[in-house]
């Protein structure tokens, strides 16, 4: 009678019964939360409802109080933001999510189709990530199990390399070289598997170096571990050394990549635009602008439904391949250890002194001096960078544009790594949440609704990154933190009587923090670029900023025949990407 009166006793204080609630009540009052400043979008930016759907239907037909009210009528626009909230929670409940405002159509179908679309390519681009981060890891990880040393720095100079491709300019020039001049792939829509193939490798490459970069640490943590030094002593052989270490690292990183599936159900606007793919991304994009609000809030409820969904699996798939160790104190993490190699001594250093040459050579040149008798004039003496569209030195906009890009990212990122350990650790155990919501929103429909409250300019579209970038990192820590709740040592300080504060001090911030960090500082270029999307439409920097993204986004349509208008900006966010992949934050 002991152990059930226990049990029963356990679960009569309120408190420990609301603490189980909290997950869900913080989704659910999330969810609603959003529902009501997506609903809100014509209120914010000073727009009339009827106005907007009249216009989006017949440019030429007058705007007279009769039309507006007939349009009214029709669709039986709300009054305010919240009734319309409302309404539209209580339809999608019953399975009804209205239809258009500005095609009539039910809104339902619409969705339906596009998630298949975003679906089909973020599978194809998520096999691609997978593929490519096993090419760039193995090598390092062969010579791990058989050395005994750090994986390596090899394959971290071609990760971070990757992950600091720009995915619209990769895009861009997959469309020229590989569909327009040789004819070997599909140009636009979507049709059928070869259409999938160069969006996928757009936005697979870059998400490869991301994930080598995380399993790469994933490992280098797990060779530290105890048990791989047992396993050595046994005379195990290196094939099952391998694939037990493969294991332990998916075990970290599969949550990830359920993640970034989630995120590229709908934040893959730029590359589904430039290849004309009807997806997810495009459809929320063109709804947002023609402020067809019906269709936005079944985007948003069907990203957010498959963010919790795919979090959720990436919580039960993390703990199914830890396996017990989660729950019976057989987990002890530790800190990878060892010299960095010599390319993680000498190359970040010699790269950024030539990043630092670049724009110290660039601030000493004009940025606004235009000369149209020079515009896309190839490197010279006196142009070394070549000259843009409006015959502007490209090597002066790239120096001027350095403290804007690299500032405005830095600072980004910083506050992403705190926001992000914050919410990773706050909980007491890995459940999705708020997190898993927000990271499948577009930073392209964060970044309008930013700018319909505080304008557009590079402020807002900080910080409308800001708003989705800590959930990566957020995710990882969340998934770090269990394992180390599950160790041995933290389990027998608890049982010491530590409090959570000593715990979170002692345990908790040093074995996360480091592999959390490394993690940041690789999506920095991810960070950057995706100011450099809301650049390109209008809503952060101003079209004729030095701003890197904003030089991407204007001289892309040149990048054939003028390639060195985007070859100084891109290489500057991939030397970028090198210094920050490479650098090994904590690393003893």
């Amino acid at each position: 009678m002991t152990a059930p009166s226990l049990s029963w006793a356990r679960r009569v204080p309120g408190r420990p019964a609301f603490r189980h609630l909290r997950g869900p009540l913080a989704v659910v009052s999330g969810g609603a939360a959003l529902a009501i400043v997506v609903a809100a979008l014509p209120w914010l930016s000073g727009a009339d409802p009827a106005l907007t759907v009249l216009r989006a239907r017949s440019a030429e037909r007058e705007p007279d109080p009769a039309a507006l009210r007939a349009v009214r009528d029709e669709l039986d626009l709300p009054a305010d933001p919240v009734s319309g909230a409302l309404a539209w929670l209580g339809g999608a409940l019953r399975g009804d999510l209205g239809v258009s405002w500005v095609t009539g159509l039910p809104i339902g179908p619409a969705v339906g189709q596009a998630m298949g679309v975003s679906g089909g390519l973020a599978l194809a681009a998520v096999s691609v990530a997978l593929a490519g981060a096993g090419l760039v890891l193995l090598p390092g990880l062969w010579r791990a199990v058989t050395t005994g040393g750090p994986v390596g720095d090899r394959g971290a100079v071609v990760g971070a390399t990757l992950a600091a491709l720009p995915d619209f300019l990769l895009a861009a020039v997959l469309l020229t070289v590989v569909a327009v001049r040789w004819g070997l792939l599909p140009t636009s829509g979507w049709a059928g598997p070869p259409n999938a193939v160069l969006p996928a490798l757009a936005l697979g490459l870059p998400a490869a170096g991301l994930l080598s970069r995380i399993l790469a640490g994933a490992v280098d943590a797990a060779l530290a571990e105890g048990w791989v030094r047992a396993w050595r002593a046994a005379g195990l052989g290196p094939g099952v050394l391998l694939l037990a270490l493969l294991r332990r690292a998916v075990a970290v990183a599969l949550p990830q990549v359920l993640l970034l599936f989630t995120g590229l159900l709908g934040s893959s606007v730029a590359v589904e635009s430039v290849f004309a793919v009807p997806g997810l991304g495009a459809t929320v994009l063109a709804a947002v602008l023609a402020q067809d609000l019906p269709l936005v809030q079944g985007c948003v409820g069907a990203l957010v439904a498959a963010g919790l969904a795919f979090g959720g699996a990436g919580v039960v798939a993390h703990r199914m391949l830890v396996g017990p160790a989660l729950a019976g104190a057989g987990l002890a993490p530790a800190l990878p250890a060892g010299p960095a190699g010599r390319a993680a001594r000498w190359l970040p250093g010699g790269l950024g002194a030539v990043l630092l040459l670049a724009v110290a050579a660039g601030l000493l040149r004009d940025p606004d001096a235009m000369a149209l008798a020079d515009r896309l004039q190839p490197p010279s003496w006196t142009h070394p960078a070549g000259t843009d569209a409006l015959g502007r030195d490209v090597l002066a906009r790239f120096g001027h544009g350095a403290p804007l890009s690299i500032g405005v990212g830095l600072l980004v990122t910083g506050v992403s790594l705190v926001a992000g350990l914050a919410a990773g650790l706050a909980g007491r155990r890995a459940r999705a949440g708020v997190a898993d919501a927000l990271n499948a929103l577009p930073p392209v429909l964060v970044g309008i609704l930013v700018a319909a409250v505080a304008g557009p300019g590079l402020a807002g579209a900080a910080a409308a990154v800001l708003l989705v970038a800590w959930v990566p990192l957020a995710v990882h820590a969340r998934t770090l933190a269990a394992e180390i709740r599950a160790s041995g040592f933290y389990l027998a300080a608890v049982a010491g009587g530590a409090g959570y504060g000593w715990m979170l001090r002692h345990h908790l911030l040093p074995s996360v923090l480091p592999a959390v960090t490394r993690h940041a500082l690789v999506r920095l270029p991810h960070v950057t670029l995706a100011l450099a999307g809301l650049s390109f439409l209008g809503l952060g920097a101003p079209h004729d900023s030095p701003e890197w993204g904003a030089m991407l986004a204007e001289s892309i349509a040149y990048a054939e025949r003028a390639p060195w208008t985007v070859a100084l900006p891109a290489a500057g966010l991939g030397v970028l990407g090198v210094v920050a992949g490479l650098a090994r934050a904590g690393r003893r």
